[in-house]
């Protein structure tokens, strides 16, 4: 029963997903997106996909990371198989730790992890998201020139204090990995603090992961506007924080508003809608019939058949 019950909320979220992608696409006409589009040149679009693939890719070693750190370390291929299933769908649908974390929990349970060890994985994701985010925050508000201070409406010396805030909790992170943190407890849960090597490996992939987003927006909003790359890095840092914060699935919407109000006059919200396809919707086009082939393979192999992890299955 618990299985079925499973395999239903997946076909919600695979349904509210694709719910989501029409919605967001019916706001504009098509007159509009293909005018906006027409004025980005091709060269713009291919560079910018090819920092979504570069995020994709930092992405998946989010979830290898994450299995090391449980001891059930999977070969790359299939760490990133699962990966990409569950963040094409979930960065769709919103609500991470539920909507991809259902995804992640089949394709895990399914290599032999127990139910507390998918949830250490999701986890130990989570943390990467936001060391990642205030890495890539505190770097860009403490390098931007003089130039970029209006982008916040902050003068040098509160921008830098702020650009230091974003970046104590990554190196709070790493001291308290080094002195050893006691483990987070929560009745019969409990999770160790993660190495300092794999500590550093957590902020460098998340830094790098979220440095291409950025990348990728800075490409497609050149056709629009001069500002630079580390404007346009923290106006998505901002944006990010306020639809993590407004609960809305996939930020739809909010992100879209909160770089318009945050970025120079002369962004358009052609850039951000060929964003929206690129990094969203194409992803999620694949990610989304991939994860009902895995599944349907599954089911052929037999119910309930887990199969050993990488490290067990090397050893065996």
């Amino acid at each position: 029963m618990r299985r079925h019950l499973l395999r239903i909320l997946i076909l919600l979220i695979i349904c509210v997903a694709l719910v989501l992608v029409y919605r967001s696409l019916s706001r504009y006409s098509l007159d509009d997106i293909t005018s906006s589009l027409a004025q980005i040149p091709s060269y713009r679009i291919m560079t910018g996909f090819l920092c979504v693939i570069a995020s994709y890719v930092c992405l998946s070693l989010f979830d290898y990371l994450g299995l090391r750190y449980v001891g059930k370390g999977q070969a790359y291929p299939r760490a990133a198989l699962a990966s990409f299933c569950a963040l094409s769908i979930g960065h769709n649908v919103g609500g991470a730790a539920l909507s991809s974390g259902a995804v992640r929990y089949r394709f895990y349970t399914r290599w032999g992890l127990s139910g507390d060890e998918v949830a250490k994985v999701i986890l130990f994701c989570g943390a990467t998201v936001l060391l990642g985010l205030s890495m890539l925050a505190g770097i860009a508000l403490l390098l931007m020139p003089p130039t970029g201070e209006t982008i916040l409406q902050l003068d040098p010396g509160p921008r830098k204090l702020l650009g230091l805030a974003f970046l104590a909790y990554p190196v709070a992170y790493v001291i308290c990995s080094i002195w050893g943190r006691p483990p987070l407890k929560f009745r019969s849960f409990r999770m160790e603090m993660p190495t300092t090597p794999m500590c550093i490996a957590q902020i460098a992939v998340g830094t790098v992961n979220f440095g291409f987003v950025a990348a990728a927006l800075h490409q497609l909003l050149s056709a629009f506007t001069d500002a630079g790359y580390l404007q346009v890095a923290t106006a998505y840092v901002t944006a990010t924080i306020a639809a993590m914060l407004s609960h809305v699935p996939g930020g739809l919407g909010v992100l879209e508003a909160t770089m318009l109000m945050v970025l120079p006059a002369g962004a358009s919200i052609g850039s951000l809608v060929a964003f929206r396809v690129l990094y969203y919707f194409v992803p999620l086009l694949i990610g989304a019939p991939l994860f009902l082939l895995t599944e349907i393979l599954a089911r052929r192999e037999g119910p309930g058949r887990s199969e050993p992890s990488g490290e067990a299955a090397h050893q065996a």
